[in-house]
């Protein structure tokens, strides 16, 4: 059974500093890609960070040299673990960021179908004034 635990979120002021957490499990991991993505109130999934299996990280515009992705295993290769370092923190920064494995290896400008794939339940990032 897939099982993916995002963690981390919270409210913090503009400029702050958030670092979110994903733990991914159960899965035959093939690709190895592993992504953040973020949807806002009234709006569309889109990607925000994406690592490939190589390591190699592709983000957003809207975050580029604000956020920084990477990935780690653990338990014996069972779980793979995600983390989001989000720095600079803006008020449109401000969503529920959901991790999701395997199914995106890119970022893309195009909003994502949340019925494929696998993801948690997300996590709330507010950023106010």
């Amino acid at each position: 059974q897939v099982r993916v635990v995002e963690s981390g979120g919270g409210s913090v002021q503009t400029g702050g500093s958030l670092r979110l957490s994903c733990v991914a499990s159960g899965y035959i991991a093939s690709r190895g890609c592993m992504g953040w993505f973020r949807q806002a109130p009234g709006e569309q999934r889109k990607a925000v960070a994406v690592i490939a299996g190589d390591g190699s990280a592709t983000y957003a515009d809207s975050v580029k040299g604000r956020f920084t992705i990477s990935k780690d295993t653990a338990k014996d290769n069972a779980e793979n673990i995600l983390y989001l370092q989000m720095d600079s923190l803006k008020s449109e920064d401000t969503a529920v960021y959901y991790c999701s494995p395997e199914r995106w290896c890119v970022v893309t400008p195009t909003p994502v179908d949340p019925h494929f794939g696998y993801w948690g339940q997300g996590t709330q990032v507010t950023v106010s004034s």
